[in-house]
């Protein structure tokens, strides 16, 4: 509190940054149930800063179930710098799905801000005063047998105990999609699994523990006849894995028939309430899924539910099941034994991000309000590394002065830190950097490369004149410059003509209402590069594509989830690009590199469908396809790709990525040359003769 700077009253709010802290901002917020109705929540309050080198700003969250379903920080504002008191708003749809709003003031990077007079209302008057809400409680809201912890105890489990859950993890989620119960919404699913566990846990062995769950699903009932069956589409790209269930010598005679049953009984309309479909585009979403954030640290039960939601949300509802490479059972069975045993926040975590890794799939993470990825801290040194030629290579810097102090320089390679090598680090840490490939998790890893805690690391490599040592100092990761390396397209304008021949274009700053101009201004050049070693800032698809196009062209076809037939997904139309003037008729080199990811990948894919186009570059990130949040016990939400996208042939592109049609890769060479070999390449190969771009 500050009783000097106010605005209103006796005190103000201030926020200043904690250098000691591995986050990269400051807040303070407040939660409030949502007792109130209308259309429109807005959150008025006055700010004042002084010397903020990221933004400041008010923030306001509704919260349901699954976690967030609006917010909004003022990021887009930009408000840094110094300013005096100033009232600012921020209005969102009062969302029907909030149970909660939270509300409060952030800090990102060095500075104080003030904040003060907040007041949050409801289309135009204070909450307190709006219409009432009346909840209407489904069956799962109104189980409150464990909401105070799940009464599950961790322990050392036996062999026998591990198989136990395990097989239990995987009925669970079966029932789960299938019995009308479940779908239904009238049984609190996740509740149930604790009023079992403790009779699982203490089953002696297998025979036991059939009997338990004999008397389990007994008493959850077999569903009514379904009339009007579901049945699964011979076409399916991908069928689900249900043959296990009818496995006696596994399951019994009586658990094996109940879960038949089930199945067969499915109806072709079968509705979810634990998961839906986007409308128009198919990923699933998991809107009624608890997220119990109130749990840093959940109990061994609920770390068991984390655990069982996951595995049966990738065996139902990831349409790239099929090129995990593992089986993914084994999965299960491996992480039940390390769920249970993870005694604090951190190894909580950890082990989830060792789960989610498993999937490789890069729109994968672990987003939660602090991260255990290794390296841990809260600096850096203010370098960009990269991955060439498998090395780990200074590329440029993240802070203008301080970068260049350290004495290390372009092309440098770094061996080790600290007396570590390179290598043995990329090796620790594999395990929790999810990626779909290699070169998508050496990107991430770069990025993270030399953080720590504050002061002197020593630093070891080679460079054009030899090997090198020295000491350089990390600097507080807000001083940085978190954008630098994220891109390797050409500094500069958006559309540049790199000679008389040859016009550019970077989608990392591409404007949609532009693309015409871009067009015509690229009219008299034979080559048009258009570079995606980036994530665009605008939906080209469309806009650009059909301009490069003479023709209705095809260029891509997707995979989406079954409701009726959990775990299948189907084939969808293949999409088409129609033609649109101004029309460019020129060679098109299309740009791609480890940076290239999701929108990037589904671009490229878009563009190379031109008959004059090729792909140049090397590996993307090998995840496309618009994502899906899943949240997770004690306040986690991961992503997964949430449809298959392939080629209209029904190419792959999920851990593949976009296959250059002319692979190239810089080296440790042009790196410290300072040339763009990608881009020189790809020119030199379309115009039949070298090309290299002018100084710069």
């Amino acid at each position: 509190m500050d009783s000097v700077f106010v605005q209103g009253g006796r005190y103000a709010g201030r926020l200043d940054r904690d250098r000691e802290s591995e986050l990269e901002f400051s807040s303070f917020g407040m939660t409030l149930p949502v007792t109130f109705s209308g259309e429109t929540l807005e959150l008025r309050g006055w700010l004042r800063t002084d010397g903020v080198t990221g933004f400041a700003g008010l923030w306001l969250r509704q919260d349901g179930r699954s976690g967030s379903v609006q917010f909004d920080n003022m990021q887009s504002r930009n408000l840094r710098g110094s300013t005096e008191w100033t009232e600012y708003r921020i209005s969102l749809p009062l969302d029907g799905r909030a149970r909660t709003v939270v509300l409060g003031a952030i800090l990102v990077g060095e500075g104080t801000a003030w904040v003060d007079d907040l007041e949050l209302l409801v289309d135009g008057i204070p909450a307190s005063d709006a219409p009432p809400f009346v909840a209407v409680l489904s069956a799962v809201d109104l189980d409150d047998e464990f909401d105070d912890g799940s009464r599950v105890e961790a322990r050392d489990l036996t062999p026998t105990q591990v198989e136990n859950l395990t097989l239990l993890g995987r009925i669970w989620g079966f029932v789960k999609y299938h019995h009308p119960r479940i779908t239904g919404g009238t049984v609190n699913w996740d509740y149930e699994l604790f009023r079992i566990l403790p009779s699982l846990l203490d089953a002696r062995d297998r025979m036991s523990a059939r009997v338990t769950l004999e008397e389990w699903l007994g008493d959850l009932g077999d569903p009514d006849s379904c009339g009007r069956c579901a049945v699964l589409p011979a076409d399916s790209h991908l069928s689900p894995d249900i043959d296990w269930i009818g496995d006696r010598g596994l399951l019994g005679d009586e658990v094996s028939g109940r879960l038949e049953l089930i199945y067969n009984r499915r109806p072709a309309n079968l509705e979810h309430y634990y998961v839906s479909h986007e409308p128009g585009v198919g990923n699933p979403l998991f809107l009624n899924e608890a997220t119990y954030r109130d749990r840093p640290l959940p109990d061994a039960g609920f770390r068991l539910l984390a655990l069982y939601r996951y595995w049966n949300i990738i065996e139902y509802w990831f349409p790239y099941r099929d090129v995990i490479g593992e089986n993914w059972i084994d999965v299960l069975f491996d992480f039940v034994p390390r769920v249970m045993a993870a005694s604090t926040v951190d190894e909580y975590r950890l082990t989830l991000t060792e789960l989610i890794t498993r999937i490789n799939d890069t729109h994968a993470n672990l987003r939660a309000d602090s991260n255990p990825q290794p390296p841990r801290g809260s600096a850096e040194l203010p370098v960009v590394l990269r991955f060439v030629e498998d090395e780990a290579v200074v590329t440029g810097f993240s802070h203008p002065v301080r970068g260049p102090a350290t004495g290390l320089r372009i092309g440098d390679v770094i061996g080790a830190i600290d007396g570590r090598s390179v290598d043995s680090l990329v090796t620790a840490w594999r395990p929790f950097y999810p990626a779909s490939n290699q070169a998508a998790r050496l990107r991430n890893i770069a990025l993270n490369l030399t953080r720590g805690e504050p002061g002197e690391i020593e630093i070891t490599g080679t460079r054009l004149d030899g090997p090198f040592s020295l000491s350089a100092e990390r600097v507080s990761s807000v001083e940085v410059d978190l954008r630098a390396g994220l891109t390797h397209d050409l500094p500069g304008e958006t559309f540049q003509l790199l000679s008389d021949e040859v016009a550019y274009l970077k989608l990392s700053s591409v404007v949609a209402a532009d693309v015409a101009n871009y067009v015509n201004a690229a009219a008299d050049a034979d080559v048009l590069v258009v570079d995606i070693r980036n994530y665009p800032s605008a939906f080209m698809v469309f806009a650009l594509g059909g301009r490069l196009i003479t023709e209705p062209t095809e260029f891509a076809r997707f995979t989406i989830g079954d409701a009726s037939n959990p775990g299948a997904f189907s084939w969808t139309f293949p999409l088409t690009i129609a033609p649109l003037q101004p029309n460019f008729s020129g060679a098109v080199v299309i740009l791609v590199d480890e940076t290239s990811l999701s929108q990037a990948e589904y671009t490229a894919m878009a563009l190379r469908a031109a008959p004059n186009a090729i792909v140049v570059g090397s590996t993307t990130a090998g995840a496309d396809g618009n994502v899906s949040g899943i949240p997770l016990p004690g306040g986690i939400t991961t992503l997964i790709s949430g449809i298959g996208v392939f080629y209209p042939d029904g190419t792959p592109t999920q851990r593949i990525g976009i296959v250059p049609d002319l692979e190239v890769s810089p080296t440790i060479a042009g790196i410290r040359e300072g040339r763009d070999e990608v881009l020189e390449a790809g020119v030199s190969y379309v115009l039949g003769r070298e090309f290299r771009l002018p100084d710069r």
